[in-house]
């Protein structure tokens, strides 16, 4: 994919901005979890349409601390451990307590009449939060690539390395994870002047 024709990131007031919008929405717990399966679980369209309770619960019905993605729901066979962000975790107990009569084998993103959504399905939601507020060159793949960036830039604080980072992406290669990571101008004047 060529850098031109990548996702663009969301800073966080354009996140703010998206997390008050979705609440004016037909929707708005399930439109939050969708959006915050993107931006801080990093998830892609399919994963998000193919998440179902049983990859988020324990044994004993409870939300877990952790997706565990299968390859199935993923592309490729890039299943793996996502752990829950705090607001991503609250966002999942909320729509948990929304929904009634749910299966562990039921999708967590449903439409309005309890049927799985497409990843076309997911595409176009995000297509058209970014379109009514007015954020070109964002879609779908913005809420991952902007996990990535964040995750790149704070890795380092928690004792991690860009394997970690590789990992949270469920990249193969850590050179397509790099491609994923937004540079940061700002960033690169102030390190700079500590050389």
């Amino acid at each position: 994919m060529a850098l031109g024709k990548q996702a663009k990131t969301l800073n966080s007031s354009q996140q703010k901005a998206v997390l008050n919008y979705l609440q004016s929405t037909r929707s708005p717990v399930r439109n939050k979890v969708i959006f915050l399966l993107s931006l801080k679980a990093g998830l892609r369209a399919k994963e998000i349409s193919q998440l179902t309770w049983r990859m988020i619960t324990t044994s004993s019905g409870e939300i877990s601390d952790c997706i565990s993605l299968t390859n199935s729901a993923s592309k490729g066979s890039s299943g793996g451990v996502i752990w829950l962000n705090s607001d991503l975790s609250i966002a999942l107990h909320e729509l948990w307590s929304l929904s009634w009569q749910l299966e562990e084998n039921d999708y967590v993103i449903t439409s309005e009449r309890r049927g799985n959504m497409s990843a076309q399905a997911i595409v176009n939601i995000f297509s058209n939060w970014y379109k009514q507020m007015g954020f070109e060159g964002c879609s779908s793949h913005s809420g991952r690539r902007t996990f990535i960036t964040n995750a790149a830039r704070k890795i380092s604080t928690v004792g991690g390395s860009m394997r970690d980072v590789q990992m949270l992406a469920r990249h193969s290669s850590l050179l397509m994870t790099q491609r994923y990571i937004e540079s940061d101008v700002d960033a690169m004047k102030r390190v700079v002047q500590l050389i």
